[in-house]
């Protein structure tokens, strides 16, 4: 971790570190507002960390509610040790349900994006007592597979870039070496017409100091799957069952940045298989990170759908 990083990033960050060892490093977490108030979990996905979610939980704890908001390990003020296995996504959902069965939540409310659905959600599946209500912004945890594609084949229509990053080699240098994904994704995931704050864009820059901490973030880029079988899609598919097994009747919102150029907005028909009484909210404007395109609407249907529960 950098110490010499301003982590309050203008004061855009003001929330106390709280620390979890989980074997490996320390994964660095949120907690915030009253104790005995509704657990609101906030994931996030790659190659953010829990910053993303910097507008939306001054208004979660104003209305009484405990805000939770981990760091996934090899991002934000977590450790980024240097070893790629560390980040299969596996791993991940391990200490992410080590961290948050540590907190012993009762009736909390996911509230995930991108990454941070898959990793989630297979700690709600496995812990349903735990959770009330989804909140899923531009997320998917579902088996890719030839049924729910045109033809009956799976083509996963990945941009261009992202096929590079997964290329050996080729991969390292631009992510690990020149820091070119974040710069990447921003450009193709934020639809706003004005530029990110100085302080926003440090604090997504600033979080990876050389090669070996940018480690997680090509990880993810190289799992994302392309095709039927493989680990992640076997854990969609557990998953998914456990969302039609436990989550059918609960309280669920989807909202979808409908310009997204990584998850597209034909997948929210898959939401709405696997949770058809869930709201569904589509922002025209907006792309991959609507947290960043349309925070006032995100904190708006958030706090909402939290206080309904």
């Amino acid at each position: 971790m950098n110490d010499s990083i301003d982590w309050t990033f203008d004061g855009t960050w003001p929330f106390a570190p709280r620390w979890h060892e989980c074997g490996v490093g320390r994964m660095h977490y949120v907690d915030e507002g009253l104790r005995d108030g509704r657990p609101v979990v906030l994931l996030h996905g790659n190659p953010t960390w829990g910053y993303l979610y910097r507008v939306m939980i001054p208004p979660l704890i104003a209305a009484g509610n405990r805000v939770i908001v981990p760091d996934h390990l090899g991002f934000g003020r977590s450790d980024k040790p240097g070893e790629p296995t560390l980040y299969e996504v596996s791993r991940h959902t391990r200490r992410l349900e080590d961290l948050l069965e540590s907190l012993d939540l009762k009736g909390a409310v996911l509230a995930a994006h991108d990454w941070g659905g898959l990793i989630g959600l297979r700690w709600a599946t496995r812990h349903p007592e735990r959770v009330d209500g989804l909140f899923l912004v531009n997320t998917l945890a579902h088996e890719f597979r030839g049924s729910r594609f045109p033809g009956g084949r799976v083509r996963v229509p990945l941009p261009a870039p992202l096929h590079l990053l997964r290329a050996p080699a080729i991969g390292e240098l631009l992510v690990q070496g020149l820091d070119a994904f974040k710069p990447l994704m921003f450009r193709l995931a934020i639809e706003r017409d004005d530029p990110l704050p100085p302080a926003a864009r440090r604090a997504y820059r600033a979080v990876h100091a050389g090669w070996s901490e940018r480690a997680a973030m090509l990880m993810f880029a190289r799992q994302v799957p392309i095709g039927e079988g493989g680990p992640v899609n076997r854990m969609n598919a557990e998953i998914e069952a456990g969302l039609r097994r436990h989550f059918e009747a609960k309280p669920a919102h989807v909202m979808w940045g409908m310009k997204d150029q990584v998850l597209l907005p034909s997948y929210i028909e898959w939401w709405e298989d696997t949770l058809p009484r869930a709201e569904v909210t589509r922002i025209p404007d907006a792309g991959h990170f609507v947290q960043e395109d349309a925070p006032e609407k995100v904190t708006s249907a958030l706090t909402r759908f939290v206080n309904t529960v």
